[in-house]
């Protein structure tokens, strides 16, 4: 390792909505372009990539639609939204083994007026869905409440519990312009009208918006940044981690279902590597594709004791004012669900100081996809 630092130098993205109207690859070309643009550079300076496994844009279509003329280095993460950490511990490690000077990540897709990852799964290359797929656990709520009805039966809890997140993701989402609930607050007893996904688990306000739109990051070691006067934020610390007996959705086969011991290994990675400990940070940024995940990822990192998350909540401390901001875009609830991309976002723009709901002081971000993270730093 060269002992450089890497920094996000750039973000952009596009609007996160229900129909984009144009393809993918254009949502990929118009988020690079801005994030390439917002650092500074222009697209001769990019010689790097990732993206995810999952992610149908191709790198050589992408360079070619933004004038990138050579790549030196290409990467995708593995699995889906879990991995969204780990495109940015992909790009910081080629930066700081000097394998490329300019990485650009990317996500792109029309995720609500095409492919829609709630439906049914018909059939998967994952040999996992042959045991669900006859029992009918064909969809993710479906998938992922057999694990938080684990968690609710252990300490307690009802769907009412649950809602009291969303309403604070949508609280957060109703003051930035760039969400899709933009302005439109709930109630929890709106929460508790709308329909039932998985009865007694998961209702609709539950569950991640379904969103069509493209977002990217610019990395670059800090050093680069300062010459082109972008506003480098440094990544403090980055891991990706997987367990023996885990899986990103299948996750039955762990002793203790009402944990995250993926998350409880990533932090502890993340801390050492930044020097930190949970007390040292001031925003959260927690990937939720379901509101109960939130619950298990606060525990796992050590913002609150095995099963106080309810109470963590329930106590204001995640809202407005709150000791823990969590997922002060909204979230993947409230602001869009790029596959947990946005959230990267909102983290770089809360350490620059430029987000619609800024928090004063904020020094460190940990932003966290579950089985992968990062931790950002001024």
């Amino acid at each position: 390792m060269s002992g450089t630092r890497a920094v996000i130098a750039g973000i952009g993205h596009t609007e996160f909505s229900q129909n984009s109207g144009r393809s993918t690859l254009q949502l990929a070309a118009e988020a690079s372009r801005d994030a390439i643009r917002d650092a500074g550079f222009s697209p001769g300076d990019v010689d790097g990539t990732v993206t995810f496994s999952m992610d149908t844009n191709d790198e050589l279509a992408l360079i070619r639609t933004i004038g990138v003329p050579m790549l030196r280095f290409c990467a995708r993460t593995r699995g889906g939204g879990g991995g969204a950490s780990a495109t940015v511990q992909l790009a910081a490690t080629a930066v700081e083994s000097g394998q490329a000077d300019a990485v650009l990540v990317y996500r792109a897709f029309n995720e609500r007026s095409a492919h829609r990852f709630g439906q049914p799964v018909a059939a998967n290359p994952d040999p996992a869905w042959n045991w669900a797929s006859p029992f009918s656990l064909n969809t993710p709520a479906k998938v992922y409440s057999l694990t938080f009805q684990r968690y609710m039966y252990e300490f307690g809890l009802t769907n009412e519990d649950f809602g009291r997140y969303t309403v604070v993701a949508r609280d957060w989402a109703s003051t930035n312009p760039n969400a899709q609930f933009y302005e439109r607050p709930i109630t929890l007893q709106d929460h508790q009208d709308s329909r039932w996904i998985v009865e007694p688990i998961l209702r609709k306000l539950d569950c991640c918006l379904e969103s069509d739109g493209g977002v990217a990051l610019l990395i670059t070691s800090a050093e680069r940044a300062a010459d082109h006067g972008a506003d480098g934020v440094p990544i403090l610390a980055s891991s990706a981690i997987q367990l023996e007996g885990g899986h990103e959705m299948f996750a039955y086969y762990h002793e203790d279902l009402c944990e995250y011991p993926e998350g409880r290994v990533l932090g502890e990675q993340l801390y050492r590597q930044a020097e930190i400990t949970a007390d040292d940070i001031d925003v959260a940024m927690i990937y939720e594709n379901f509101s109960p995940i939130v619950f298990l990822q606060l525990e796992a990192f050590g913002f609150c004791g095995r099963g106080e998350a309810s109470d963590f909540i329930r106590d204001g401390h995640i809202g407005r004012g709150g000791s823990l901001p969590v997922n002060t875009n909204g979230g993947l609830l409230g602001e869009g669900y790029i596959h947990g991309m946005n959230n990267i976002v909102e983290g770089v723009r809360q350490l620059r100081g430029t987000s619609a709901n800024q928090i004063s002081g904020a020094e460190h971000v940990l932003v966290s996809a579950g089985r992968s993270g990062i931790i950002l730093g001024r």
